[in-house]
């Protein structure tokens, strides 16, 4: 132990962690864009100081998170990372702790509220035509009154992301439905008595269509809210770890 106290401690960042960081402050001082070329390894290594592998690896980081590409012909160049396929690559509910899931399912609950404006600017009749075929067989094959199963609750509110006309928020919130899938099986184990609504009354699915075609973004949002209420009140009731 004496011969290793006398040992200077090793700095935070490799070097390949600081190979990585001067290759994205190169990329955004000289403004390149999607599509760019970038300078090869050898030059990278050069103007560093450092050896090739090192810079080799730095590059091998940024090209799984898709901020550069190899192409032929051209070598290296920026591209436009997939942000979405970087999420899916480790959202499995099995390998994340609770304080985890718990915060995407509260990012869930917050895209169904701040969802309304962009629904009611977009929808069409044929949006609507599709909700009410799928309000009308989820009713058909539904027995619960509080509770409908999870594949009616995946159709429905599927259906309102599409129509957000927004392809990423589309994205991101088929890439929670394992987490929205395991918070529903777990809370559906905890519940085992119908919920209470505070105001009486259990706000379905087809209350929230109707609402979409004679309502306001806001009556929506409050209708949505109500609809959503066991899940906040699991949210704000249970106590964080």
């Amino acid at each position: 132990m004496s011969k290793l106290n006398k040992l200077e401690p090793l700095e935070n960042l490799s070097l390949v962690d600081k190979a990585e960081i001067r290759i994205l402050k190169f990329l955004k001082e000289n403004n390149l864009q999607p599509g760019d070329a970038i300078p090869k390894e050898l030059e990278f290594s050069e103007a560093f100081g450092v050896s090739r592998t090192v810079v080799r690896e730095a590059m091998l980081r940024l090209r799984t998170l898709g901020i550069v590409d190899s192409k032929k012909h051209r070598g290296m160049i920026l591209t436009q990372p997939d942000i979405i396929k970087n999420f899916e690559r480790i959202l499995d509910p099995t390998l994340l702790g609770d304080d985890i899931i718990r915060n995407l399912f509260e990012l869930r609950l917050i895209l169904e509220m701040g969802i309304a404006d962009f629904l009611f600017e977009h929808k069409t009749q044929k949006d609507l035509d599709e909700l009410e075929e799928i309000v009308s067989l989820e009713e058909e094959n539904s027995y619960e009154k509080n509770r409908f199963s999870l594949d009616r609750e995946i159709a429905f509110h599927g259906k309102l992301y599409q129509m957000s006309n927004n392809p990423t928020v589309q994205r991101f919130q088929r890439l929670l439905l394992p987490v929205f899938e395991y918070e529903y099986l777990q809370e559906a184990r905890r519940n085992n008595t119908e919920y209470q609504y505070s105001s009486g009354q259990f706000v379905t699915h087809r209350m929230l269509m109707d609402n979409l075609k004679v309502g306001t973004p806001e009556t929506y949002r409050n209708a949505m809210r109500r609809h959503l209420e066991p899940h906040f009140d699991h949210v704000f009731n249970s106590p964080k770890k």
